[in-house]
Order: C-alpha cells, then structure tokens, then sequence
C-alpha cells in the first residue's frame, strides 16, 4: 500500500440549505428529498431482511484508489463501502482478529486514516452509497469523541452511515493509548451507551465506570433515529453477546457457507433471550461469490450484506468490480 493519496479531483462548493436544527451553515445531506431531515431506521427483523446486499472492503485496496473505487461503486450499484481503521499501530504487535491466528494481518506501516473524517470526503463526492467503518475501535476514544464523528458524517451524507465497531484485539494499541487492555469490552459497552443517549436525549448527565460528566448537550442529532446502525464486530462469544444485546447488526470477518452457521444460529439464539428477536438486525461478513447462485445461498444462510474485494491487486480494483456486479446482481 502506498503511504498516501494522490490528488482528488476538485469538488464543486456544496450548497448551506436549511437542515435539521443547529446545523445552519453545514452542507445540506445530499440524499434526503426536499422538506427531510431526519431518517428513521426500520425493517425485518433478523433472517428476513431481503435479497443480500454488497458492499466493498476499501482496506483492501491502495488508498489512492479510495475516492475511484468509491465512486465506481455506486455507478455499479454496490451498496455501501467499509472503511478499517486502527488509532495508531505500534512496531511490535501480536496477536490477530481471526481466530487460531497468531500473527497480526497487517503491518505496522500500513497507511491508516481516520475514518469518519476520510468517509466524509467520500460523502462529500457521492450520492447514495452508504458509508461505513470495518470496524471502529469506539473503547479507545472518549464518547464525546466518537459520537461527534458518528454524528457528523451521518449529517453531511444525508443519513447514510454505518457504524462497524469492535472491542479491539491489539494489546499494543492500547498500552501505546495508555488504557487498560483488560477493560476494552466495559469500556466499550459503556461508551457506547454514553453515544446513544448523546444522539438521541437533550440533556446528557453520566457518572460512570470510565466517563464522568455534568449535564451536557449534544446537537445536532444524528439524521437517522434513533441512531445508524451500530454493527458490533467480532468472532468470540463476547463479540456475540454484544451484538445480540446492543448490536443493530453483527459483522463478522471472512466465512464460508458453513463456518457461518453456527454465528448466525448464535445470535438468533441471544438474542431471542435477551427480548430482542423482533428487532431489525443485520449480519455482514466477507465471503466467496463465484455466480448468481452464490447469493441465494448466503441469503438462506442468514446474511443480509456481503462485504467483498473483487480483485487480486489494486490496479485490477475497478474492473474485478465491473466483472462482479455484472456476474452477481446487475
């Protein structure tokens, strides 16, 4: 991967429209029809969310190609792309998200960008794709933070964010950050709550194991309600349970048919026990499609998005996407 960008194209001045309350003089969303302000989230529930959707792994493509890989996915029709993000990588690392792995995926030289500001851009320059992190480490950032960020690019796209976040697996990145490594999975259910009641109640008061403060106020809202969909990312059975009990969707890493399953049977299972199972939920993962009939299979297997990297290497990035969308779903 290159260390940068190249040069983007410029991007005619968007417009300051009327929009949803305090965000006079921010760019109008893009995606809402004249009058809209606000999006409410809805849908089935879990297992009957329609045919699969698609959408593209940017991290596995030069970052220079961002913005073009982007683009032509919304020309073809693809529904959304992910954006990965680490806070900092440190030079000795362990470990790795894919269980029975004991090396990190990624070297500590990998160009990382923060995402919400990097998805923005991408907002910036688009119309409907939707826009999402794969995932977000939300446990080592303050909930003020995070839900800025969250907020700001559901504003400035018109709705259009999702919201990929995780626990973490790299020990080093969290004593680099100077936090506790062993309290990522509290602190992560706590910001997260933190984040709720900051996109959806006027005033905010929180005394808490690791965020404390007065009553605060946070505007604007996020345009879609309650919030966007927060996809809790992780294979253990903590990973589970979070996104059974907080979770709007679950997103998982690369699977087959089969090794799919079992997650899926899983978090129908809490989350049944914990009230839930009427709720919209989505599962999204990477895995292979070779044909059309690949995704019958993958819709009866429980998955409502597939997230895929059509290519070998990046310079064959936007035609291994044409090559897909014209075998799979145009």
């Amino acid at each position: 991967m290159a260390a940068g960008l190249r040069p983007a194209t410029p991007v005619s001045e968007p417009t300051s429209e009327a929009g949803p309350a305090g965000t006079e003089g921010v760019p109008s969303p893009r995606a809402l029809p004249p009058g809209v302000t606000s999006i409410r989230r809805g849908g089935p529930a879990m297992g009957l969310g329609g045919p699969v959707k698609f959408g593209i792994a940017l991290g596995r493509v030069n970052p220079a190609l961002f913005v073009a890989v982007t683009l032509e996915a919304e020309r073809l029709g693809f529904e959304s792309v992910w954006l990965p993000e680490h806070l900092v990588l440190p030079v000795d690392m362990s470990g790795s998200p894919h269980p029975g792995h004991e090396h990190p995926p990624v070297p500590p030289n990998v160009p990382v960008f923060e995402p919400f500001a990097y998805l923005s851009h991408l907002a910036g320059r688009t119309e409907r794709v939707r826009l999402g992190t794969h995932v977000y480490n939300l446990a080592l950032r303050h909930p003020f933070v995070a839900a800025r960020a969250v907020q700001t690019l559901d504003v400035v796209s018109g709705g259009r964010a999702e919201i990929g976040i995780g626990a973490s697996w790299l020990a080093q990145e969290w004593q680099a950050a100077g936090l506790d490594f062993h309290t990522r999975g509290r602190r992560l259910d706590e910001a997260l709550a933190v984040c709720k009641r900051l996109w959806t109640e006027e005033v905010v008061e929180h005394h808490g194991e690791f965020f404390d403060f007065p009553p605060v106020m946070f505007e604007p809202k996020p345009v879609q309600k309650p919030w966007p969909a927060v996809h809790v990312g992780g294979e253990s059975d903590a990973a589970l349970r979070r996104a059974a009990r907080l979770g709007d969707g679950w997103i998982g890493i690369t699977h087959t048919l089969e090794s799919v399953r079992r997650p899926v049977e899983v978090l129908a299972e809490l989350r049944l026990e914990a009230g839930r199972g009427d709720d919209r939920f989505e599962v999204s993962l990477g895995g292979p499609v070779k044909a059309r009939g690949d995704v019958a299979r993958w819709e009866d297997a429980g998955v409502d998005r597939l997230i895929v990297a059509p290519w070998e290497r990046s310079r064959e990035a936007l035609e291994g996407m044409r090559r897909f969308a014209a075998e799979v779903f145009l």
